[in-house]
């Protein structure tokens, strides 16, 4: 990726005061190759959006992508997180984990497409994430169905308590869920044990299917590391915003 058009990124620093976190919260908004506010797009939200941008190299992704694949512009809006509170937010279990889900459907998306032309059906958001970003996005989808129906899913750290969330589920046919897991993840350290991410991967995207989800699923080699997942990003936004 040395084609200096796919380095010539808009990409805006935005702030929001969330009641619900009683903190502000930063969000980087990419605006895609010949926006025009006239228009209207499709957006991808990131988890962890600092690291999308800078790890994932998400924005220059999206450039090459609509650039030279002919994917449909989209705009990629990540939302920062204080990563020494990130599993209390992002985890079932964690204690601000109602607060920032709160905050993310009732006040960032609100706040995202009150400034910026984003289509406003479900169809048109994505919800991004790595480890537990995938496991909060994925836990965004099933608790505002009428917000989220699409979720890529980053090695997504599917605990035991988010898996006894999704096995209360009934009826997941609205949910669309893009999956990846490195074969080198058997064995990873967390703040929270020692994981085996392909097997909780697996078992996850069964249960989905069992409930009616569809889901793209794959396993590769990879570590649970940004090397892997930055890699799979093009192959992941294809998916759903396909080709124009």
């Amino acid at each position: 990726m040395t084609d200096s058009r796919y380095l010539k990124r808009t990409i805006l620093k935005d702030e929001i005061q969330s009641r619900f976190l009683n903190a502000k919260r930063n969000l980087r908004i990419y605006l895609p190759p010949g926006y025009n506010e006239i228009l209207s797009y499709p957006v991808v939200y990131c988890q962890d959006g600092e690291e999308f941008f800078n790890f994932g190299r998400v924005a220059t992704h999206a450039n090459r992508l609509i650039l030279d694949e002919g994917l449909e512009p989209f705009i990629i809006v990540g939302v920062e997180v204080d990563t020494s509170i990130r599993t209390q937010e992002y985890a079932p279990f964690g204690s601000l984990f109602e607060a920032y889900t709160s905050c993310f459907s009732k006040e960032i998306v609100p706040y995202i497409e009150g400034k910026y032309p984003i289509r406003r059906e479900a169809s048109e958001r994505v919800l991004a994430g790595d480890s537990l970003g995938g496991s909060v996005s994925l836990h965004l989808a099933l608790m505002y169905p009428e917000l989220f129906t699409r979720v890529i899913s980053l090695s997504g750290a599917y605990y035991d308590q988010s898996r006894e969330i999704i096995a209360r589920a009934q009826n997941l046919t609205y949910l669309e869920v893009w999956m990846t897991v490195g074969l080198q993840e058997t064995e990873f350290k967390s703040d929270t044990g020692i994981h085996n991410f392909v097997e909780i991967n697996r078992k996850t995207a069964e249960m989905l299917r069992e409930r009616g989800a569809t889901v793209s699923y794959r396993e590769k080699d990879g570590k649970h590391l940004w090397g892997f997942w930055q890699n799979e990003l093009p192959d992941a936004l294809s998916y759903f915003l396909g080709l124009a």
